[in-house]
């Protein structure tokens, strides 16, 4: 929005040349991030004891942690105000013409929707599951394959015109039309090393991306604190490479696909970052607020939907490692628990609780303990992921 009205001021008056350095996207970048901080920190406070009016605090689960009953009462639903805050920023510094941040900021708001409405049952109907599993996954899977579907040809192509003809010829062609080698699978440390997919494989690829970190994220969210900074780290690395992606020189050099568009998230991943360190200021522990699945399932979806424009699925899965290993730990968990009922009567468990991270709490790590190494594991998998830029 501001960037539109700088290039309207200095075409009424040249001598605004000093507007230019909204032309630039490193600027802007910074200037979304601090907008968005500010703008968490000030609301913040509102935020909170609203919620706190409306009562609209957190169940816990009559099988969770022992030691997080203390918590019941605590304001949840507190992902609306990181969800504020990027948006605001957002719609203030980045391109308004730009494809790819507007997908993002829809699969972002679509998937707080289904938080929001999850949560929602949780506090009015004081039912600590909320919404059933079924039902989340089916608007779940409705939004992430709608963004597969428009992301396919969108990514193939630098304008929404002809994405719109790419997608007539592979209508016209019997669905089957070969997609360039950008829109291929990618594979980090080897230079123009990519596996095409065709638009059923990356249409599949981009469903179980998005929806799977969606609700990784949402697993990892249950430490005060343990979820937003590995968000905030993920999204500012997956910013580099959409700034790298972006630019014709930079992905030239360094062998990455030159995706027209795609360095204007760069605006959202710095205000995805500013608002999370600000929900984080008021998340520390003893959090004052929780982010609820409102803003889990939003955060963990935008990554999803950048790491796939950006083409960097699997360097997605290396630097958000925490994410992956507390969903696995779920999934290894009841898998574990319904092959040995049926085998020998009676449900074993793998880890003595599941995620993970209540594993290491019910093996004497205090929480602040196990919050604080999941951030250094993550800090460390994100230089493993920024060290793909280069090393090919």
């Amino acid at each position: 929005m501001l960037l539109s009205l700088a290039l309207w001021l200095q075409s009424l008056d040249p001598d605004l040349g000093f507007l230019r350095v909204f032309q630039y996207l490193t600027f802007r970048a910074v200037m979304a991030a601090l907008t968005a901080l500010l703008v968490g920190l000030l609301a913040g406070p509102y935020v909170i004891r609203r919620l706190t009016e409306l009562k609209i605090g957190q169940p816990i689960r009559g099988y969770g942690m022992d030691t997080h009953l203390s918590k019941s009462g605590t304001p949840t639903m507190g992902g609306v105000l990181i969800l504020f805050s990027i948006a605001i920023a957002t719609l203030l510094w980045f391109d308004l013409s730009n494809r790819f941040v507007w997908i993002v900021l829809i699969v972002t708001l679509g998937f707080g929707a289904v938080g929001w409405a999850d949560d929602w049952r949780k506090v009015v109907r004081k039912d600590p599951e909320g919404m059933p599993s079924r039902e989340k996954y089916l608007w779940q899977s409705l939004i992430g394959l709608l963004a597969a579907l428009y992301l396919v040809f969108s990514i193939s192509e630098s304008n929404n015109y002809k994405v719109l003809e790419l997608f007539v010829s592979w209508v016209q062609s019997g669905f089957d039309v070969n997609l360039p080698p950008k829109a291929g699978l990618l594979l980090p440390f080897f230079k123009e090393v990519s596996y095409p997919l065709g638009v059923l494989g990356f249409v599949v690829m981009t469903y179980l991306v998005i929806v799977g970190s969606s609700n990784a994220v949402n697993l990892t969210d249950g430490l005060d604190g343990l979820a937003i900074m590995p968000v905030v780290m993920v999204g500012s690395a997956l910013g580099v490479f959409a700034y790298v992606t972006g630019s014709s020189v930079y992905s030239k050099y360094l062998f990455f696909p030159y995706i027209p568009g795609s360095g204007e998230l760069l605006i959202f991943c710095a205000a995805m970052a500013g608002a999370g360190l600000a929900f984080l200021w008021f998340n520390t522990h003893p959090a004052q607020v929780f982010m609820g699945d409102v803003g889990a399932l939003a955060l963990g979806g935008a990554l999803g939907t950048i790491a796939v424009i950006v083409r960097q699925e699997i360097v997605l899965a290396i630097m958000g490692g925490i994410f992956v290993v507390e969903a696995l730990s779920v999934m290894l968990q009841v898998s574990y628990f319904k092959f040995t009922k049926r085998r020998y009567g009676e449900g074993r468990r793998l880890f003595k609780m599941a995620p993970l991270h209540h594993h290491f709490e019910k093996s004497g790590w205090k929480e602040t303990q196990v919050v604080v190494r999941f951030w250094i594991i993550t800090m460390l998998l994100c230089l493993v992921g920024l060290s793909t830029l280069k090393l090919r």
